[in-house]
């Protein structure tokens, strides 16, 4: 089933695949991704599932917001899934999506039926860390000089990939990286810092898949793994050769991972 371009009242801007009375699926794209980035994945999921991808907040057809942080992310987050009916989602955040998902639960821990926390991270760190000084100034550094989220996208895009990634997967990185407002590329960089939810990981309560790549330099596929033995019975998997796009590298290891704990969430 093809993906359907919607918006809801007039702040969420989504895609959306499958019958609206199966169970939801929900995809929460990352800081250079969009909604269209999941099509592969509303397409596969939708014979089973409401499959639905937001555009974050400032994305797409979706409305910035007045301040911009992941707590207001999740906060926005929950408005959309009420907005949409979808009464009890499994979440699949990829990155920024990832730490909405957890700062979600974080708030309300039966938000979601299960989650996929991909390559994604429960903290940022300190936001006066040098590390985390370095990684903001490389990713803004550009834009304050004068280039354009265009001009940008082909290298941001190489950046992020690992080995033989699609080539399809890849033009789709690309067009959306290019895509992304420069206001809310910056405003979502800055949103990381001081993320940490690193103690809140023991009390998520609900199925939890961990996936991560090996060549993720983001989310560090070892950094990945630990995360997952500190929420109770989550289930790590981890995709070789593969960087920060797992959907758009390898969409089909991608799916066979979220098929094969789709399954085993409990009725």
């Amino acid at each position: 089933m093809v993906a359907s371009m919607k918006t809801i009242n007039g702040r969420f801007g989504y895609e959306a695949a499958g019958d609206p009375s199966r169970p939801p699926l929900v995809f929460l794209h990352g800081i250079g991704g969009a909604a269209r980035a999941f099509r592969g994945q509303l397409a596969h999921f939708s014979n089973r599932f409401h499959a639905i991808a937001w555009d974050m907040p400032g994305y797409g057809g979706s409305q910035p917001l007045a301040t911009v942080g992941i707590p207001s992310l999740a906060a926005a987050l929950q408005d959309f899934l009420r907005d949409v009916g979808a009464s009890k989602p499994i979440l699949v955040g990829h990155s920024i999506g990832g730490m909405i998902v957890q700062q979600a639960l974080a708030d309300d821990p039966t938000v979601a039926r299960a989650v996929v926390l991909a390559q994604t991270s429960p903290a940022f760190g300190k936001a006066d860390g040098d590390w985390q000084k370095t990684f903001i100034e490389a990713r803004l550094g550009p834009l304050d000089r004068g280039e354009t989220m265009t001009q940008l996208a082909p290298s941001l895009v190489k950046e992020l990939v690992g080995d033989n990634p699609d080539a399809a997967g890849m033009e789709v990185a690309r067009a959306c990286m290019a895509a992304v407002p420069e206001a809310s590329y910056r405003a979502m960089m800055l949103a990381l810092m001081g993320f940490d939810l690193r103690a809140a990981l023991k009390n998520i309560a609900v199925p939890t898949l961990v996936l991560s790549g090996s060549k993720d330099n983001n989310a560090p596929a070892p950094m990945m793994a630990k995360t997952a033995g500190f929420i109770p019975g989550a289930k790590y998997v981890e995709i070789e050769g593969v960087g920060h796009l797992a959907n758009l590298e390898r969409p089909g290891e991608f799916d066979a991972a979220l098929d094969d704990f789709l399954k085993a969430i409990p009725s």
